[in-house]
């Protein structure tokens, strides 16, 4: 265990953090999705954390829409993302890391038939060009962003050793600076869903704080937690932790660009 982790998380999350932790450990429960653009001779099942279909879900993607996921990869939330523009819309799916977008657009090729990608876009840009270059110009904006992803983390010994709250601080500067970009890309009375994978409030609530302060935007509480548990509510957003279900770590806030 590194002690710094230790202390830090306790701090956070007091007298629950040992069970977080336990789940932390454990294998995460994924759902088969079927994929709506399903027919013969393209992949049927997508396997996703429950926790990531919901984050995509709450973008409400409707046709004719133009949408942002600003760090699209591996790629399942941009396929549910596409699912909801019915072939009438656009998707600009963009990851910067090369790697992670060729692995984007073999899930696209595998889950999208051919006639059908013609209105999904594949960009590498850094997502801070977004709001400086297309200003006011989507109708809806994912920032799935990069971040600790504890779960991960603590698979990698290396890693976990080094982690610090400073490297959050850090990373919780670029996360500001995409969801800055997200809400200057979107159109005003656009719709916007920030998320992370994190535990950390650092990542999370701090972030659209922030952005709260500094930007015209309305928070959105639209989440039924009585048909969903397994969700909690923050000061500004939803949470999903491991030890109520075994999904997540998931952390989103919706988001109105007014």
């Amino acid at each position: 265990m590194n002690e710094r982790f230790e202390n830090y998380f306790s701090n956070v999350y007091k007298d629950r953090w040992p069970a977080i932790w336990q789940a932390l450990q454990q294998p995460v429960k994924h759902e088969m999705r079927k994929s709506a653009f399903y027919i013969d001779g393209q992949t049927e099942f997508y396997k996703m954390d429950p926790a990531s279909i919901m984050v995509a879900r709450a973008l409400r993607v409707q046709s004719d829409d133009l949408v942002l996921d600003m760090c699209a990869a591996p790629g399942g939330k941009s396929l549910i993302l596409a699912e909801g523009l019915k072939q009438t819309g656009q998707l600009i799916s963009n990851e910067i890391s090369k790697d992670r977008r060729e692995r984007l657009m073999r899930v696209f090729q595998d889950y999208i038939p051919k006639d059908q990608r013609q209105n999904v876009f594949v960009k590498g840009l850094d997502g801070n060009q977004y709001g400086l270059q297309m200003p006011e110009t989507f109708d809806k904006v994912l920032c799935d962003v990069p971040c600790s992803g504890e779960r991960h983390l603590i698979e990698n010994a290396k890693e976990f050793k080094a982690w610090t709250e400073k490297r959050s601080r850090n990373l919780a500067i670029r996360q500001y600076s995409l969801l800055s970009s997200g809400w200057l890309a979107c159109k005003p009375g656009g719709r916007m869903v920030y998320s992370t994978c994190s535990i950390s409030p650092l990542e999370n609530d701090e972030i659209i704080k922030k952005l709260n302060k500094r930007r015209e935007i309305e928070i959105l509480r639209e989440i039924d937690l009585k048909d969903n548990s397994f969700i909690e509510q923050t000061e500004y957003g939803y949470q999903i932790l491991p030890d109520t279900g075994n999904f997540g770590p998931m952390y989103f806030a919706v988001i109105l660009k007014v």
